[in-house]
Formats: structure tokens, sequence, C-alpha cells
């Protein structure tokens, strides 16, 4: 039996969303058959986006929310952009390697707005509407990272460790109304920010496959895939959570880590 995965008539946004696996969102969101909107800083970008989205979905309707959502003021003017959505996805993030030494506070405040923060806001602008209609679907992306901080980055860990516990709290407060709430652990995925993350930690010698595997192996060596996921991959994970099929799947961190986390429990 073919799993329906059917978004018809459903608005859904997909928070940064203008590359990587935001964009991979957005697309497998819009080939379910969901309106799409797009967010992100820059107007340029956000319409190479939308080319993209409706590129790989033909008639695919695709919104684009300019808004900076780290902000308290850029998350009330993407409100304005969209109103109402059914599907929330928080993706927006930033990540980065660092001496946790040399970590100020300004970088963990800026990490914590960004990473947190933005999803608070959206979680708290949207789910009420979501209850009022009787069904909704919220993910947020963390990371494996939530889990297993790593020490080259402590300050983005520890702000995916508080996004599991942003999405159980929120997934308590919509309890039995049809909306549920739930956090993707991604693990390590090919992005072009990952690219450049990678070459800082093994250098710049030889092709990508090589750079990717001694990265693997050297920083990730718990990967049971033993390679760096693929934003598409994440992708299939988030839409089955939107759809109606993930209807008893709330307040979870779903794993789509690769088998990284070395555990076998969620």
């Amino acid at each position: 039996m073919a799993l329906a995965l059917d978004l018809s008539g459903r608005t859904a946004l997909v928070t940064g969303s203008s590359q990587g696996i935001g964009l991979a969102i957005a697309t497998a969101l819009a080939r379910a058959g969901a309106r799409v909107a797009v967010n992100g800083r820059r107007a340029g970008a956000l319409e190479e986006a939308a080319d993209a989205v409706t590129s790989a979905a033909p008639g695919a309707e695709v919104l684009q929310v300019v808004a900076d959502l780290s902000t308290g003021e850029g998350a009330e003017g993407a409100l304005r952009q969209v109103p109402e959505v059914d599907v929330l996805v928080n993706n927006l993030g930033v990540f980065g390697p660092a001496d946790p030494f040399a970590i100020d506070d300004a970088t963990w405040e800026r990490y914590f707005q960004v990473n947190v923060m933005s999803a608070v806001r959206m979680l708290r602008a949207h789910l009420p509407r979501m209850v009022e209609r009787g069904w909704g679907r919220a993910v947020t992306i963390a990371s494996d990272s939530a889990v297993v901080v790593p020490a080259e980055m402590i300050h983005y860990g520890v702000t995916k460790t508080a996004l599991l516990g942003v999405t159980r709290g929120f997934a308590k407060a919509v309890a039995g109304t049809g909306v549920t709430v739930n956090t993707v652990l991604a693990g390590p995925t090919h992005t072009p920010g990952v690219e450049q993350f990678v070459e800082d930690l093994v250098g710049a010698d030889g092709s990508w496959e090589e750079r990717q595997h001694r990265f693997v192996l050297e920083h990730r060596p718990q990967s049971l895939v033993q390679r760096l996921l693929e934003p598409d991959e994440i992708a299939s994970a988030v839409v089955y959570l939107c759809s109606d099929l993930a209807s008893a799947t709330t307040g979870g961190a779903v794993r789509a880590d690769g088998g990284y986390v070395d555990s076998i429990l969620p």
C-alpha cells in the first residue's frame, strides 16, 4: 500500500528556507501539494528559492516572506505577511565552530535569538490559530548536536538541546487539539555551509568525497551510515510528520541522524 502524503489545501511556512535543508523541505512540501511560504532576510535569495521550488514542483504556489525572525519585529512582520498557516517548519539556524572559551556573551545571545527564540516566536504565534481550526503541524529542526554536544561548537549544541524542551512544552500546551508538535534530530547534512565547516576542520586537500569521508571518520565516527546526509533525506521525514499519517506522533524528537546518536531511544 502506497503512503499518501497529501498536503493539498494546506499552507506551510518554512523558516530559513532560501537554501540547504530549508529549501529541500519547502520543495518536498510543495511536491506534496502544499502552498509554501519560503522565508529569509534577503529578497533576492528568496526569489531564487521560489524559482527552485516551482521548477521542482510545477504549478506550486510559493510565497516569499522577507523577515528576520531573530527579532520580535521581524517575527511580527512575517505574521503580517502570512497570518495563517496549517504547517510550520522551524528550520532557521546558524552554526559554526568556535573555541568554547572564546565564545563571548554577544555570540551566545545571537545563537539563542536565531536558533531558539525564532522558533518560540513562530510557535507562540501560529499554534493558537491551528488549535482554533482543530488541525496543525509544527516541526522544528534540531540536530544530533542537541544530544551529543560537539566540543567545537557547544553554543550551537546547547541551543538545539533547548529546542527539544521547547517542542515538548508546546506539545503539552496543545494536547488533545488535533495539533502535533515535533522535533527532527537531523544528522550531519551536506549543505553549502557544511562544506565550509568540513573544510575548516579537515582542510581543503583532496576531493569533496575525500574530505567528507575524512570528516566523518575523524569527527563523527558514531555515524552508522558513515557519510553526510542529503537535505532531501531530512525533508522526507519532515513531510511525513506534517501529514495526516503522523497524527499519533507528537511531543517527540524524531531521529533522521543516520544512526549518529548512540541510543536505542529517540
